[in-house]
């Protein structure tokens, strides 16, 4: 009975990467039409968008960190 609790939880822990797919996916397409209205502010917007995509793609690394700390150590 708790594997399966154990499994579940992990299961949910690991779901943190469904959002930063979504975020990832709506801030490059907000970045692209912003290149495509703006062409001239490129480098800026580049920039702000590889940070963001690396905030956002942290957190579903740390979800994926608790979900294997959830199944190594219970």
């Amino acid at each position: 009975m708790s594997g399966t609790i154990i499994a579940i939880g992990a299961g949910v822990a690991v779901l943190t990467g469904i959002g930063a797919g979504i975020g990832i996916g709506k801030a490059t397409a907000a970045a692209v039409d912003a290149i495509a209205r703006q062409p001239e502010a490129e480098s800026k917007i580049s920039k702000n968008l590889l940070l963001g995509c690396a905030l956002a793609e942290a957190t579903a690394v740390y979800g994926f960190v608790i979900a294997l700390l959830i199944v190594m150590m219970l």
